[in-house]
């Protein structure tokens, strides 16, 4: 273009002359294939503007498509909860995505760090493995620069673990040496929770699969139907059927036909969600015996929580079942023991004693007949032997005469042994004796036979205890135990009651001696009363011997208190004591009785407090003098340090009390029941203060029949304080 311009610009600079024709002819043939090259060159560049336009339409749509492919990458990033990381190894710089730092804990939009945030956050447990993958994978001599690995992370800022599964790859230029790594993270907490809730569950299930198999305790589950669907070993031991005989079948297999109602009411309960705990019921084996169990049954859950079955724990209690009917039967021996003992204890009479042995031991053993034949002793010393029944008639023995000391015999009445036999008849010491050969005609039918012997605590045999029964072995080691225990019951009875009735028998003659003594002693004390009574009067003034007269008089006075004491004693005993009703003034009565004691005792003042002026009763005042006296001088007698006594009168509408206060040595507890018995002394006490123990037991008895009540309160070493209780 720029050419033709030129020659153009020629042309018009040389004119019109034939060689500038010849040259402009030259040129507009130039110029004409310069216009067709210009032609062709547009032709070319509308072509190339064409291409150009399709160029740019397929650069804007590849974009668009670039960028949808991005936007799904981003929603797929997103919606994957993927993240992305990118590190330049050459320039040791690293980039993050939002999702990438969320996994790492950090929210700051800084330059990430590789050391602070990459390598900080990994969890301490898993750093070191990490470190170690990555440094393999950016050796490409042994690697192909992969990288796949899980981890877990610990947020910078809120300190949460998450478990992060990391992909990626190194790239490396061609020296090897490692410059970029790219890759994406995970978020794979959730899978990892769930894999552990996973593993935990199957090794709770292989745990729970082989404590079951293992298990002591019989474990079965059905279907609410009522179909078996497991069964472990101790099932199999239990009731005998293999897990391939009972999968399958009906749970009715195992249960007795009476007992069918429990299964429908169990999993009635069971289909509401409910369970059952320690239920105890019969179950049956293979071989058909019928087991005591336990039942605990508890639902079986679907994953929706639906109710989908049941599970058994059954435990054999077959043998606690036996101990508790040992504890129970235990348990009835010791009452029936206290009961019979008790029965025996409350009586002292010796025939009713083994009456009750007899019958009490009889209905025990489920004796058809038991007898209780014993030793006695008559007045010249002379034994014999009586017997108690019970079950069969007298008559049944009475014509037989008493047992003799045959070979069955010999062993109870010598006291060797208990004899216990299923069948005496088999015996090899039965039937040698003359002249029965054995059971005498219309003797008792006996074939089981028990005889145990009664022994004393001295040793000696009193007499023995003996039973029978038709049937064969009807006697158990259970009874022998217990007619033994009872057998030492009833001898201890025994020798209580003869030492009761030898006792009783003592006191009667004591008690005959005493009246005796008192009604032959009382004549010749008023005799001498009298006697030194005259000697006193005819005495001349200022005689020296008129002190002892008066001594002997006041002994004599003593003596006649004494027997007096003595026959009162008689007369309680005999029931005999007659009381006197009047009415007195009961305050007036004590000072009279104070004024007379003090006037014959100088050692003690007696101090009196009444809270009224006059307290009006009803009683024998002569009775009731008697006993007043007793305790004042009792408490002056039994307080020898001290000076004074305490004499206090009070009451009521209902009663009138009177409280004697010595100061003096007191009385044990043990001992303050035990002093108004007769002839007893208080433990301890000086042996030269005189007395026979009897003026406080007839002092009881005189308040008593007034019924009313004499107590005592005392301590050693502070006195006592004796306490009359008179009804108004």
């Amino acid at each position: 273009m720029d050419k033709t311009v030129e020659q153009l610009a020629k042309i018009t600079a040389l004119g019109q002359s034939d060689e500038t024709e010849q040259e402009l002819a030259a040129m507009n043939e130039e110029l004409a294939a310069m216009n067709e090259e210009l032609a062709a060159m547009n032709e070319e560049q509308a072509t190339t503007n064409e291409e150009l336009t399709q160029t740019q339409e397929k650069l804007l749509q590849t974009i668009a498509e670039l960028e949808a492919a991005y936007e799904q990458i981003r929603l797929s990033k997103q919606a994957a909860q993927l993240g992305t990381f990118d590190m330049d190894l050459l320039r040791d710089t690293m980039e993050w995505d939002e999702r990438c730092r969320t996994l790492f804990g950090i929210s700051h939009q800084n330059i990430v760090d590789y050391q602070t945030d990459f390598i900080g956050g990994l969890h301490p447990d898993d750093r070191e493995h990490v470190l170690e993958v990555i440094a393999h994978s950016m050796n490409k001599a042994i690697a192909n620069g992969d990288y796949d690995i899980e981890y877990r992370t610990v947020g910078a800022e809120d300190g949460q673990i998450r478990w992060v599964r990391a992909k990626g790859r190194v790239y490396f230029n061609n020296l090897e040496e490692p410059v970029r790594f790219i890759g994406s993270v995970l978020d794979i907490t959730d899978q990892k929770l769930s894999e552990e809730r996973l593993k935990e569950s199957r090794e709770r299930q292989a745990r729970l699969a082989s404590i079951v198999s293992t298990s002591d305790d019989t474990i079965v589950s059905k279907t609410l139907e009522g179909i078996i669907t497991s069964w472990n070993n101790a099932a199999h031991r239990m009731f005998g059927y293999t897990e391939e005989e009972v999968l399958g079948k009906h749970i009715s297999l195992i249960i007795p036909p009476d007992r069918l109602s429990e299964e429908e009411l169990i999993i009635s309960k069971i289909r509401s969600g409910g369970r059952i705990d320690h239920f105890e019921t019969i179950r049956i084996g293979k071989d058909g015996q019928k087991i005591p169990i336990s039942l605990s049954v508890s639902p079986v859950l679907d994953d929706k929580g639906q109710v989908i079955g049941a599970s058994k724990i059954a435990r054999d209690i077959s043998r606690q079942k036996e101990f508790e009917e040992k504890l129970l039967h235990s348990a009835r021996n010791m009452e029936t023991l206290n009961t019979v003992g008790k029965l025996v204890s409350e009586s002292l009479d010796i025939e009713a004693i083994l009456q009750k042995v007899t019958d009490s031991t009889t209905q025990i053993t489920g004796a058809a007949f038991g007898a209780f034949f014993y030793n006695c002793l008559d007045d010249q010393g002379e034994s014999y032997m009586l017997f108690t029944l019970s079950g069969a008639p007298r008559e049944a023995f009475e014509k037989f005469g008493m047992p003799r000391n045959t070979a069955i015999f010999n062993p109870t009445f010598s006291g060797e042994e208990i004899v216990r036999s299923a069948d005496i008849t088999k015996d090899p010491r039965y039937g040698h004796n003359y002249p029965h050969r054995g059971m005498p005609k219309g003797h008792l039918p006996v074939v089981s036979y028990l005889a145990v012997p009664v022994i004393s605590k001295s040793g000696k045999v009193i007499g023995g205890l003996f039973y029978g029964h038709p049937e064969a072995d009807r006697f158990t080691q259970e009874h022998e135990k217990l007619v033994s225990g009872i057998a030492n019951q009833a001898s201890v009875a025994l020798d209580n009651a003869k030492l009761y009735e030898e006792i009783r028998n003592l006191n009667a003659k004591k008690d005959e001696f005493i009246a005796l003594a008192s009604h032959e002693l009382k004549t010749p004390i008023t005799s001498l009363r009298g006697f030194l009574q005259v000697v006193s009067r005819r005495m001349a003034e200022g005689d020296t011997n008129r002190p002892f007269v008066d001594k002997a008089l006041n002994q004599i006075s003593k003596l006649s208190t004494l027997v007096a004491d003595l026959l009162d004693v008689t007369k309680i005993e005999a029931g005999q004591l007659p009381l006197s009703y009047t009415p007195f003034d009961l305050v007036t009565l004590i000072r009279d009785l104070i004024e007379q004691i003090q006037f014959t005792s100088r050692s003690h003042h007696i101090s009196f407090y009444s809270e009224k002026d006059s307290f009006m009763i009803s009683a024998d005042r002569q009775r009731l003098e008697q006993v007043i006296i007793n305790l004042l001088n009792n408490a002056i007698k039994y307080s020898p340090g001290a000076e004074v006594v305490n004499v206090s009168v009070s009451g009521n509408k209902e009663h009138t009390v009177v409280r004697i206060q010595d100061f003096g040595i007191g009385i044990a507890p043990e001992q303050q029941e035990r002093i108004f018995t007769r002839f007893y002394r208080v433990q301890g006490t000086d042996n030269n203060i005189s007395g026979l123990g009897i003026g406080l037991y007839i002092s009881k008895e005189i308040i008593t029949r007034h019924k009313g009540e004499l107590t005592v309160e005392s301590e050693i070493g502070k006195g006592s304080v004796f306490v009359i209780k008179i009804p108004v």
